[in-house]
């Protein structure tokens, strides 16, 4: 396999995002041939498309990119650029390059989903089949038995923690969150850790109306204010969608969080 998709794959496992560079054409003499590609970062590149000022070029049009999508603006698609290969480049090839320029980028919508139990496991499976990208977190040992190898690790990164303070301090602004873990006590745990740490545009509950009312209560008491305890949704899901099957359920939250998603 090509350096070049190794490089990608490791960088989307990572989620982060990269410019992959194309010699798409060229005229006359020219460092590399078409075809020839270059990984471009925010602070690194792998690969070539020929070197000198005009590699240089390529990497200065790759990281503008990066830094529009670090600002919120993605390119409506690939970016053509050509360069004559002459004294504005400092070299003296003569000929001429035609560059294409694709943003490889993580989904821009994250959702994390804290509990592997039978909802949670029901939930991820759609949502892998949506454009995002899923935090799916538990800390029992067992917990993603079977799920080792089931989704492409930049589509569903299993992450195995007891520390919901530390998860949530690792998670993107406005993602969406879920907590639907083994334990009620974990529930609130895992709620209180995302709203001191975190910036989620959506933040939901499994359970019923009395569930919500004893988590507010505990939110409450622990200092929380009312513009905190306003951003917690319980019970989730779409209403009138679903019922009290795990897939049920599934097909609920994931129609709620499209339905946030196509309003954003």
């Amino acid at each position: 396999m090509s350096g070049w998709v190794h490089e990608l794959a490791r960088l989307a496992e990572a989620g982060r995002p990269a410019v992959l560079v194309t010699v798409l054409s060229t005229e006359g003499s020219s460092p590399r041939e078409a075809g020839a590609k270059l990984v471009v970062t925010a602070d690194g590149s792998s690969g070539t498309v020929g070197g000198g000022r005009l590699e240089q070029a390529a990497v200065e049009e790759g990281r503008a990119v990066l830094a529009g999508l670090a600002e919120g603006r993605r390119p409506a698609g690939p970016i053509l650029r050509e360069f004559s290969l002459g004294p504005s480049l400092g070299q003296c090839c003569g000929g001429a390059v035609k560059l294409l320029l694709e943003l490889v980028a993580p989904p821009a919508w994250t959702v994390a989903v804290f509990g592997a139990g039978h909802v949670g496991r029901a939930l991820v499976k759609l949502l892998a089949g949506l454009p995002c990208r899923v935090e799916w977190i538990d800390g029992r040992e067992e917990a993603f038995a079977g799920e080792e190898g089931a989704y492409p690790p930049h589509q569903v990164r299993l992450i195995r923690s007891d520390a919901p303070e530390e998860v949530a301090a690792g998670l993107p602004e406005g993602c969406d969150v879920l907590v639907m873990t083994h334990s009620h006590a974990l529930d609130q745990e895992v709620v209180e850790a995302v709203l001191r740490r975190a910036r989620p545009r959506y933040l939901g509950l499994i359970g019923s109306q009395t569930k919500r009312a004893r988590c507010l209560a505990r939110l409450e008491h622990k200092g929380f204010d009312e513009a905190a305890r306003a951003r917690l949704t319980c019970p989730i899901g779409l209403p009138g969608v679903g019922g009290k099957t795990a897939s049920e359920i599934a097909i609920a939250v994931a129609a709620q969080l499209l339905r946030l998603q196509a309003g954003s």
